[in-house]
């Protein structure tokens, strides 16, 4: 505030100034989480067993005669066995193991704030006299 002299009148008089605006301000937030995840796994396995087995087995047995009179006599006699066994036997085993993993992970996060802050604000002129006692609702 400033004094104002209004010279030989005998009053004192103070002088005030007005002012008056608005204020503005901001505050911006915003958040965002994002996030990923996958995964794989693959298992696989294999057995195999083979048996084979085969068997023969031949007999035979037999007996043979023969005989001749007329001009001379002949006679012949054979006996005979026969024995044949064959046998195999296959035996066959295979195995396989195998395993796979995979694994994959993504994440983001943002974090910001946003907020508006208004403000208004107001002052005036005012004058203070002597006995008249002017404000600004006189004017």
């Amino acid at each position: 505030m400033s004094d104002f002299d209004a010279g030989d009148t005998g009053h004192d008089v103070d002088y005030g100034h007005y002012e008056a605006g608005e204020q503005h301000d901001g505050l911006d937030q915003l958040h965002q989480a994002h996030g990923a995840e996958a995964d794989h796994n693959s298992q696989f396995g294999q057995y195999e067993q083979d048996h084979h087995a085969q068997e023969s087995t031949d007999f035979s047995q037999g007996h043979h005669v023969e005989y001749d009179q007329p001009a001379a006599v002949h006679y012949e006699s054979d006996d005979y066995t026969n024995y044949d066994h064959n046998a195999s036997v296959d035996d066959h085993v295979f195995a396989a193991e195998g395993s796979e993993n995979s694994h994959q992970a993504d994440f983001g996060e943002l974090d910001a704030l946003q907020q508006r802050f208004d403000a208004s604000f107001a002052s005036g002129t005012e004058l203070h006299g002597g006995e008249g006692q002017l404000g600004v609702a006189s004017n």
